[in-house]
């Protein structure tokens, strides 16, 4: 026991992290210069995360276990708690050793302050370093030599910046370098393989071109992989690496908590899913059906590390706790699938069901994305599972019988290409048009019928009277139109 334990410590050092991050060639803009004190004391603020309660913190650092509030008061002391420890806490523990915190959450000495700054950087100081004399441009670059273990990386590094704000502080976190462009872009399209872009557009592209069965026992399994892996995260309330070490290469989740990935929860339940469920339908090579499977989930699972999102020990829980997952619904998929087709009570009993496991999360922590997460993905799987229900009984979208399969792959031609192209486009752009009409109407009047103010409407959906059926009904109503309405469009245009 004390071995592993042991174990689950070392793969949860945010060290661990920071050189995996440096052998892919991504390098902070922060200096190293503080004591070892400030790097511990900075591991306790997540960068704007809430954490556990560590034995001989001050009072500042335990305001984060204030437990779920609802209504006006709690939901906007919940977000200003969230921010205190994003923007002031850091500055306040980092003031004895004479340093100001960075964007990020990382410490920045007051001599970089004064004239080594480093993060932004001068054609004359070269990538990430500003400087007033030969002699800063030197202490700058030992610094940066220390940051990545001693190794000086190569002379010419690209600077950016994360691709999209923190989505709860709106923060936009600090530049850092990047020696390796192609491992750059490849864990960025890695990471949003798991956002709602990639969602919105591979499980309706699967539904309309390949297999709507596949397709909606997909979906099944993802929003039950989901709303577990979320839910979990909130009960542990486990906190993100800490920075510094580890270079924040992706800042829009850095609100929520870390424990399991549920990026790698996702990585490995869709692909692997849809592997065990196309196997023997389709026809196609076997192996490489499971080569590709494991390579999406490997590649989800390192752009996790890499983008300093999680822990090597978050990701191996989030892989493991899927599988588990998919070991236990896989066999049931059947059972379920047939209940909501063919029970006359279903459509009450799914809506029931998701809206009362929406309530549930809600209430297991103060507002966070995460919550959000949740009530749309519930949402989605509540509308796909009700179109799906009508579409049985109206006998629209019918599945194969069995003497249909095995299924095989149509040859490629430029005019096949052209169609499922053309039923990809039109179909997202109804569902985005759907997504926003929904939001412009739902919002509005969900805040009227609770009474919440409207006057700044990020502050007005924090609150869990507003953050749940609006989200519910927006994405609800997205489910549904990729089973009824996009097909019943497509029949209209000829593109069935």
């Amino acid at each position: 026991m004390e071995k592993m334990k042991e174990l689950c410590h070392c793969l949860q050092d945010p060290h661990l992290v920071a050189r995996f991050q440096n052998i892919c060639g991504v390098r902070g803009t922060f200096t190293t210069t503080g004591s070892s004190k400030v790097a511990d004391r900075a591991h306790s603020h997540n960068n704007g995360a809430c954490h556990h309660r560590v034995a001989g913190e001050d009072d500042r650092e335990n305001l984060s276990n204030v437990g779920a509030g609802e209504g006006e008061k709690m939901q906007t002391a919940s977000a200003k708690l969230r921010r205190r420890i994003a923007d002031s806490n850091v500055a306040n523990n980092f003031k004895d050793e004479g340093e100001t915190p960075s964007q990020n959450g990382t410490a920045v000495s007051a001599a970089t302050a004064g004239g080594e700054r480093v993060g932004v950087g001068s054609s004359l100081a070269g990538p990430g370093v500003r400087s007033g004399s030969a002699q800063d441009l030197s202490r700058a670059a030992d610094c940066e030599e220390s940051q990545v273990g001693g190794v000086l990386g190569p002379p010419r590094s690209s600077k950016v910046k994360p691709l999209r704000k923190n989505s709860l502080t709106g923060d936009d976190g600090q530049e850092f370098l990047i020696d390796n462009r192609f491992l750059y872009y490849l864990f960025t399209f890695g990471t949003e393989l798991g956002n709602e872009t990639f969602y919105i557009t591979f499980f309706p592209f699967i539904t309309w071109n390949v297999d709507a069965f596949v397709s909606r026992r997909l979906i099944m399994v993802w929003v039950w992989v989901m709303y577990l892996g979320q839910c979990t995260k909130d009960v542990l309330g486990w906190s993100r690496p800490a920075s510094p070490p580890v270079v924040k290469v992706e800042v829009f989740y850095n609100s929520e908590y870390s424990m399991p990935s549920t990026h790698a929860m996702s990585g490995t339940a869709i692909p692997f899913a849809l592997y065990f469920m196309t196997y023997g339908r389709w026809e196609y090579p076997s192996t490489l059906g499971f080569i590709l499977a494991l390579c999406w989930c490997l590649l989800v699972c390192s752009s996790r590390i890499y983008m300093g999102m999680h822990s090597v020990l978050d990701v191996i829980a989030g892989f493991l706790y899927s599988i588990l997952i998919l070991c236990f619904f896989l066999p049931i998929l059947d059972l379920i699938d047939g209940f909501n087709l063919t029970c006359r009570y279903a459509p009450i009993i799914i809506i029931s069901l998701h809206l009362g496991l929406g309530l549930f999360s809600f209430t297991l922590d103060t507002w966070s994305t995460s919550r959000g997460d949740t009530a749309q993905i519930l949402g989605t799987g509540a509308g796909i599972a009700l179109a799906s229900h009508v579409n049985y009984c109206l006998g629209l979208m019918p599945d194969f019988t069995p003497d249909q399969l095995p299924l095989s792959m149509p040859a490629l031609s430029p005019s096949l290409v052209a169609v499922v192209m053309l039923r990809l486009v039109v179909g997202v752009l109804v569902l985005l048009a759907t997504r926003a009409l929904m939001k412009a109407i739902t919002i509005p009047l969900v805040c009227r019928a609770c009474r919440v103010p409207t006057d700044d409407l990020r502050k007005a959906r924090q609150h869990m009277e507003v953050e749940l059926p609006y989200r519910y009904i927006v994405y609800g109503t997205v489910g549904f139109n990729v089973i009824f309405l996009v097909p019943l469009l497509f029949s209209y245009m000829q593109l069935s």
